[in-house]
């Protein structure tokens, strides 16, 4: 649909978003050791199924071959979020987090971000293995984590405006809470439609839990829906 490229959003509270900045950092270093290592055959395989989120294991549906269980399982719902397979699904991720995110974790500062940011890896994991209860294949990508951070940008700065590369070639300002809401309508209708290709059920359930999770982490004082719009 479109890119971010830029927002007119000032931080308020904090310096610079050094946790923001640590996971674009960790999600870049992942994939560039998988290019380091040709990313395909039997080592990534494995990884996927060590690393990544796999509903009908969750569900007690499959099982997996004891070499694969490296972690307990619970971890998988959170180290899927920063493993991705090509380098299009990583830039369009970490594009959206380095735009929207520094001013959540401004909002909520450094350590409430960290948990909101995984808390919203988690969700949207579960939101996943509900919708698809039956697939074998790893959820793998910061989706929707990132999905969570966008719905909390719309309720803390929905009248900022945003640069987005409009089909990736077209530069257009909009109002955040235009370009957002039809991202997120775009969401749920694709769920509703169903499509077995991306998980909208992971994208759904990381929005649903960054808006909840907004109301109780933001900083005190935070207001919700600021109302100035701010310039270009």
């Amino acid at each position: 649909m479109f890119l971010p490229f830029y927002d007119d959003n000032r931080l308020k509270s904090i310096r610079h978003a050094y946790v923001m900045l640590a996971l674009i950092v960790a999600n870049v270093v992942i994939w560039l050791f998988f290019s380091s290592t040709g990313e395909t055959g039997a080592y990534l395989s494995g990884f996927e199924l060590s690393y990544g989120f796999i509903p009908s294991v969750v569900n007690d549906l499959a099982v997996l071959p004891p070499e694969y269980h490296v972690q307990p399982t619970v971890l998988n719902f959170v180290t899927y979020s920063f493993i991705h397979l090509d380098f299009w699904h990583l830039l369009g991720n970490m594009l959206f987090l380095w735009v929207f995110g520094d001013n959540v974790e401004d909002a909520f500062g450094h350590f409430r971000f960290v948990l909101f940011y995984l808390l919203c890896a988690a969700a949207a994991a579960g939101a996943h293995a509900l919708t698809m209860p039956e697939s074998d294949s790893s959820l793998l990508g910061a989706s929707g984590a990132v999905s969570g951070v966008v719905a909390a940008y719309l309720m803390l700065s929905p009248r900022v405006w945003i640069w987005v590369l409009v089909l990736g070639r077209f530069p257009l300002a909009l109002p955040a809470w235009i370009l957002l809401l039809v991202w997120i309508g775009y969401q749920f209708t694709m769920l509703a439609l169903g499509d077995d290709e991306v998980s909208y059920g992971a994208h759904s359930g990381g929005i649903v839990a960054g808006a909840l999770l907004t109301l109780v982490l933001r900083r005190p004082g935070v207001p919700l829906f600021a109302p100035r719009v701010q310039s270009l």
